[in-house]
């Protein structure tokens, strides 16, 4: 399975803040990531790639960007070009970011609010607060006391990363968790934070400013977003059995796994193993019946991107599956939440949204033989092609070319697996 993409992301980031040399092994080589090193490189780092699957960043340490002599192009990526929104925000340098089409239709105001308070400041937006935008990095950051109005790691990572360069502690309260490798890779770089239990449901994350970060080798284990797509491609498709090697199994990560094991799905944890502070390990997957189940809301965090993947698995289950609580799935690449329930009705799905819910009636079956429109949404793309492996009739994608952006290898992996693609 490729690298995961948060990970990567982060790791040519933070590498790119060090003091040092750090070596990165088995990052993901999609689109989104590659334009994240890009931008890395424009704002002073070195970033190459030597030999076979091997990158090294040599950082300019905290506070240390230069000012790009261009616009800083995150083609699709909204985590990459928010992290590193945070991460120039503490920087006295000032710099364009800009994306394409989809990426322009992205709120970003949200994200501006606690950078403001830092000390960045926008100098020139799109309309709404959107791409493209200039933002000036603060001469002076403060360390502020922040609670994101949603459940998002990347405002909470684009935080920390800008008050990494303010004196004192910078705080950020979640009232529900979300994915915490920011704060797993500041540590292993040698910052000083502190994370503890806020709530039923969520964490304070508390980060010293101004330390001085040391390059550290990172391995990127495999991405379970990834994952998902021949995973729940072996559940439906009669007769598979399928092994997936080497899966983070982060639980802030591995809401899919237990919605499905709820479901009645056979997984079998085959080994575990630690890297790089990540757990992981490999996972037997075996074809059979599904059930509908409810999804609770605070689960969201921990699979934001599998839902439509997991919509495709209700749609073959017997009996409803309700997921609640997705609202933030609406600013996603696409309206992600509008997207999936498109594509299950255009596929002879019973589906329907009720507020932010997502409820898919399954009947153990899909007609399909349709046309799915993807709104260049690399994941609604995949999770239509994994439908049609198993559904009766193909299933078609107006657009597959977004995949290169988290999963470049999609398409001959899954054709290596026994998939039909046209």
């Amino acid at each position: 399975m490729p690298g995961d993409k948060s990970i990567s992301h982060r790791a040519l980031i933070l590498g790119a803040l060090t003091v040092g040399e750090t070596r990165i092994l088995g990052l993901l080589e999609g689109e989104d990531v590659i334009n994240t090193g890009r931008a890395m490189r424009a704002l002073g780092a070195t970033v190459e790639r030597r030999g076979e699957g091997a990158w090294h960043v040599r950082g300019v340490g905290v506070g240390g960007f230069a000012e790009p002599a261009s616009t800083l192009d995150f083609g699709n990526s909204g985590t990459g070009c928010r992290l590193v929104m945070g991460a120039v925000a503490g920087c006295p340098v000032a710099a364009t970011f800009d994306g394409d089409a989809s990426l322009r239709k992205r709120p970003m105001r949200r994200l501006l609010d606690p950078l403001e308070r830092i000390g960045a400041r926008v100098m020139a937006t799109g309309e709404g607060g959107r791409l493209p935008m200039t933002l000036q990095g603060a001469r002076d950051p403060m360390p502020i006391i922040y609670e994101p109005p949603v459940a998002s790691a990347q405002l909470k990572s684009a935080v920390l990363l800008a008050g990494l360069a303010a004196p004192g502690e910078t705080t950020v309260i979640e009232a529900q968790a979300t994915r915490d490798h920011t704060e797993r890779m500041l540590s292993h770089f040698g910052a000083e934070l502190r994370s503890e239990t806020s709530g039923a449901h969520g964490r304070r994350v508390v980060l010293r400013g101004q330390p001085e970060l040391v390059a550290a080798s990172i391995a990127v284990p495999a991405d379970p977003s990834s994952a998902a797509f021949p995973l729940v491609a072996a559940l439906i498709v009669p007769r598979s059995e399928l092994v997936l090697e080497g899966v983070m199994m982060n639980p802030l990560r591995t809401g899919l796994f237990t919605t499905l094991a709820e479901m009645g799905a056979q997984i079998e944890i085959v080994s575990r193993t630690t890297e790089g502070g990540e757990e992981i390990a490999d996972l037997r997957l075996r074809a059979g019946e599904l059930r509908g189940v409810s999804v609770p809301a605070e689960r969201a965090p921990s699979m934001i991107d599998e839902y439509p993947i997991l919509a495709v698995a209700a749609s073959f289950a017997n009996g409803t599956t309700r997921m609640r609580g997705l609202k933030e799935l609406r600013v996603k690449e696409s309206d992600r939440l509008q997207a999936t329930a498109d594509m299950l009705r255009v596929n002879g799905v019973e589906a329907e949204i009720e507020g932010d819910d997502l409820i898919v009636h399954g009947r153990g079956r899909v007609p399909g033989g349709a046309r799915v429109a993807t709104h260049m949404d690399h994941r609604i793309a995949m999770s239509a092609l994994v439908m049609g492996l198993a559904a009766e009739k193909p299933v078609m994608v107006d657009d597959s070319a977004f995949i290169a952006t988290s999963f470049p290898g999609f398409v001959p992996l899954m054709q290596g697996l026994g998939a039909d693609f046209g």
